[in-house]
């Protein structure tokens, strides 16, 4: 099916080596190759102070699409990012197993959006942008179950995403609520990026 779906000339190039968001591309039949953009998002995020959580998710995304599109010029290249935002206050990947309890602390009975934001670049230049927002609320949790959730899931898994959880894993046992699509809590929201590729001729259909 891949070799049929997708019609660039090359496979498409995700600036990212994040499993997650290859296997959504690669889940919906396109033929995906993955780079480290090596862009700086701390510096990134420093010089956009002052910016609304969506529009810094949407910089950062096309930082990393400007980057890898500008080393392979004529490659179809992906670049995306998330942005947790809790009432003004905007959560990283937790460093260590007590930075994401902390996290989970402090988000446990309170609602949060998370930002996953897309840039398109084609023949070595951003061409297309996006963002699309979910939002969740996590449960009232106290110190024990916050350490349980945290000791069943493992370091690999609360420190590889914002927020210190994984919906698509042990995760989804911390929320009450949850709105939006599941590729955007994911991080890569495929039918706005789907109906891009489709519209440039990228897709068989």
């Amino acid at each position: 099916m891949s070799a049929t779906l997708w019609r660039g000339a090359q496979p498409l190039l995700l600036a990212s080596t994040s499993p997650t968001r290859r296997g959504l591309l690669e889940g919906s039949g396109l033929i995906v190759e993955t780079e480290a953009p090596g862009v700086d998002e701390r510096a990134v995020e420093a010089a956009c102070a002052g910016l609304a959580p969506d529009a810094l998710a949407l910089r950062l995304a096309e930082a990393k699409a400007g980057a890898v599109a500008a080393r392979h010029p004529g490659r179809v290249v992906i670049g995306a990012d998330q942005v947790l935002d809790c009432d003004g206050t905007l959560f990283h990947k937790p460093a260590d197993l007590a930075a994401a309890r902390d996290q989970i602390g402090r988000l446990a009975g309170r609602s949060h959006a998370l930002h996953s934001a897309v840039a398109l670049a084609v023949d070595g230049a951003v061409a297309e942008r996006f963002v699309a927002t979910a939002r969740l609320t996590m449960r009232p949790l106290d110190p024990g179950q916050i350490a349980a959730y945290v000791d069943l899931a493992g370091a690999d898994k609360v420190q590889a995403s914002v927020g210190g959880y994984q919906l698509e894993g042990l995760g989804i046992h911390l929320f009450s609520e949850i709105a939006g699509d599941h590729s955007t809590i994911l991080g890569l929201p495929l039918l706005p990026l789907l109906a891009r590729l489709r519209n440039r001729g990228l897709l068989a259909f």
